[in-house]
């Protein structure tokens, strides 16, 4: 029985951003030679996960790992990913699909945040950490599990690396966010900030924060570092390598102690036990690069376009 690996990506509107994670999933395919390794994506990307399970099904897999290519757990690792999964199970009743949980804070996810972060140290003048700032940005959700662990990561490398003051923001969705952050770490007395952004890759998000921190650095007498995205590292392989062993071990769980959905955590009391459905459905497969084309669909990718604020 031919075994499989899905690697489930989130999608972009930047090409950029997708060619990058066809990179990450090349490598993967190199490293595990004897498995099926395809790729599909939630949104503005193809081929979206209904395409990629019937391709690796009509290549004879019969078990699939799908490994979520999401940092942290917020609602595509909780619901999104989970909810396409279950549904196409449902039509492949021969076929075995296994979660593995998403990526997290590992060993070698540290190890990496602590490279980009000396590589950008390592590009400047000499500066003792302890009159330096470390600022991680994170995508920001509404999960504050996820976001919190965003937080840890801050934590463990601020600590680690000895800086002597670290702090998290976010592009979007929650707060603070990185235009409210920037002008707080100006007050403070530390002559560097080292901007790492918890990405994978680039995109528009990543590019919107070097933007920011660019436009502050005009103005600002502090220096400002932006670290690179993980990428497709070696170390974020062995991260993967790690989802993917748990997985096949049978043992790939999440930890849902402070999961919204299974705990009344405060200010989210009503989530608790919803049901679990994605809510990307009526962006699925939409390519935005279309949109110059005529046709129906240009006026489903405006309102989108109208409703997302892009």
């Amino acid at each position: 029985m031919k075994k499989g690996i899905l690697i489930c990506g989130h999608g972009s509107r930047d090409k950029e951003g997708v060619e990058h994670f066809k990179v990450l999933v090349r490598k993967l395919q190199d490293r595990y030679p004897d498995d099926v390794v395809d790729y599909g994506f939630l949104e503005f990307a193809h081929p979206v996960y209904a395409a990629a399970v019937e391709r690796m099904y009509l290549q004879g897999v019969r078990h699939i790992i799908a490994l979520p290519a999401i940092l942290f757990a917020g609602g595509h690792a909780k619901n999104d990913i989970p909810y396409e999964m279950n549904t196409l199970q449902q039509q492949y009743p021969d076929l075995t699909i296994t979660m593995a949980r998403h990526l997290g804070i590992s060993a070698p996810l540290l190890q990496l945040s602590q490279l980009l972060i000396e590589e950008a140290e390592a590009a400047a003048k000499a500066v003792d950490r302890a009159d330096a700032c470390l600022l991680l940005v994170g995508r920001g959700t509404n999960d504050p599990d996820a976001n919190s662990d965003v937080a840890k990561l801050a934590r463990m490398l601020g600590e680690g690396m000895g800086f002597g003051f670290t702090t998290t923001a976010y592009i979007g969705v929650t707060q603070p966010l990185l235009a409210d952050t920037l002008p707080i770490l100006e007050c403070l007395p530390f002559k560097r900030v080292v901007v790492l952004p918890v990405f994978l890759f680039t995109g528009i998000l990543l590019k919107r924060i070097y933007s920011q921190v660019a436009d502050w650095q005009a103005s600002s007498t502090k220096e400002y570092l932006c670290t690179a995205a993980f990428g497709s590292h070696e170390l974020l392989l062995q991260a993967i390598d790690e989802r993917i062993r748990e997985a096949q071990a049978g043992h790939g769980n999440m930890n849902c102690q402070l999961c919204k959905y299974r705990t009344q955590i405060v200010g989210f009391e009503e989530d608790m036990g919803k049901e679990q459905i994605g809510h990307h459905l009526n962006v699925k497969g939409i390519l935005f690069e279309e949109e110059e084309k005529p046709g129906a669909r240009k006026g489903i990718l405006s309102t989108v376009k109208k409703v997302f604020g892009i």
